[in-house]
């Protein structure tokens, strides 16, 4: 009764008569109140001073522990167009099975015997460079042979050089006695005339020593044209010394140069050949990628391009597959003024999405439905979400996770810290605190080392 109407019941009507008026309204009521008010203040006392375990809550998902785990979706590193399909979604495939067949949608790689044809042509260039390999080897005989020919020619000019430098000595001597004999001659020609013109020789010795004067004149002259000549022939030995030299140079020269054009033919088709290699690698390697294949053992979850007669572009995802075989982990998002309390290693204690669980943040002991776990990683920089990425993985000195988990699946962790009073939890939390600054103890105890 709030006695708030002008017509109030308490003044005309006494509930103190009545029989629960009389159990309510009696002389000790106050007395049962006033106890009733200690107890609970003694007992709110009590609590106050009862252990709190700090805590740092958040929410994450389920994913796993290593990326290759992790889902992902099948791409084709070439274009093409959907030809067949060789499972459906939810199929598990083994590593290396085919999920489906393409075909080419470019012109240059339509032909179905590129490969053959291919290996065809690199076939043929390949005998082409042994073909030049020869060539260069008998160009090296033929330089060789040029060159053996030339050192013969050389040594014939040679030595015809030194016959005529010999026959030129030979013919200055004749020539130097022919001198001698010219004087002596006409030394005899002078003393026959002056014993002639004395009257002791005869006209006709005169004219003998004259004759002989004039034999041994002639015989000067010839003999000064031998010498001539023996220096003209050393000239001539010279000149063919230096034509042997011109004339093998040149054609040592020309088979060089057709040599280097061989090499450099055979270079340009020793590339062609590993360019053709290269093709023929590659077009291998394009008909192998017509066939998507599972990169290992998982289950297919969405077929992202379904049908058949589709086409894609190069690096477009196809079909999304699943891990059979992942470690789960956690992955939680904590903010920025709780990061200096979490180290690699702590415990945290995780509730999955649809587990049933009745947690008490101040006591985990007394938790029920929350599994263990630790953290492994504490990423470096802050996320789009403006919280810091925290990974999370099975404690394994605590209950196993549930099997029924899957990736993608929402949880909340709690990483414990501190115990404290509840009364300083509440100064804490009336006060906007963050949580007590918590180092682990080996930690600790490895910074006072």
């Amino acid at each position: 009764m709030l006695n708030i109407s002008h017509n109030q019941l308490n003044k005309s009507v006494d509930i103190t008569t009545s029989k629960s008026g009389k159990r309510v309204f009696h002389a000790k009521y106050f007395s049962y109140f006033n106890r009733f008010l200690g107890a609970f203040a003694i007992f709110g006392i009590i609590i106050l001073f009862l252990p709190w375990t700090q805590n740092i809550t958040s929410s994450g998902q389920v994913t796993t522990l290593t990326p290759d785990q992790r889902p992902q979706t099948i791409q084709s590193p070439i274009p093409g167009r959907i030809e067949k399909w060789f499972v459906r979604e939810g199929n598990f495939v083994s590593k290396g099975d085919t999920i489906m067949q393409i075909s080419e949608i470019k012109s240059e790689y339509f032909d179905p015997n590129l490969v053959e044809r291919t290996a065809q042509q690199r076939d043929a260039k390949a005998q082409s460079v042994g073909s030049y390999s020869e060539k260069v080897k008998a160009l090296d005989r033929q330089i060789a042979a040029l060159d053996n020919e030339r050192n013969l020619k050389l040594e014939q000019a040679k030595n015809k050089y030194l016959q005529s430098k010999l026959k030129v000595k030979s013919d200055s001597i004749d020539f130097e006695a022919a001198k001698t004999n010219i004087r002596i001659a006409q030394s005899k020609y002078n003393r026959t005339e002056t014993l002639e013109q004395e009257g002791f020789k005869a006209t006709k010795d005169v004219e003998d020593a004259r004759l002989k004067l004039q034999e041994t004149e002639a015989k000067l002259i010839s003999q000064e044209n031998k010498l001539l000549a023996s220096k003209n022939q050393v000239i001539n030995a010279q000149v063919e010394i230096s034509r042997v030299n011109a004339t093998y140079a040149d054609k040592i020269s020309k088979a060089q140069s057709d040599k280097f054009t061989a090499q450099s033919s055979q270079f340009d088709t020793e590339a062609q050949v590993s360019k053709l290699d290269n093709e023929y690698s590659n077009y291998q390697m394009r008909n192998d990628l017509r066939f998507i294949k599972a990169p290992y053992d998982g289950y297919i979850n969405k077929a992202i391009r379904g049908g058949v007669g589709q086409t894609f572009k190069e690096g477009e995802a196809l079909v999304g597959i699943m891990p059979a075989q992942v470690d789960l982990a956690v992955e939680t998002f904590v903010e920025p003024i709780d990061l200096p309390l979490l180290h690699i290693g702590e415990k945290v204690r995780v509730q999955f999405d649809g587990w049933p669980a009745i947690v008490f943040s101040g006591w985990p002991n007394v938790s029920y439905g929350t599994y263990g776990a630790k953290v492994v990683a504490v990423e470096n920089f802050i996320s789009s979400n403006g919280k810091f990425r925290v990974l999370l993985a099975p404690d394994e000195e605590d209950q196993k996770w549930p099997d029924a988990i899957r990736a993608g699946s929402g949880a909340r962790t709690m990483a414990l810290l501190e115990d404290v009073p509840i009364w300083f939890e509440l100064w804490r939390q009336l006060n906007g605190f963050p949580p007590n600054y918590y180092q682990p103890e080996a930690t600790a105890k490895s910074k006072e080392k």
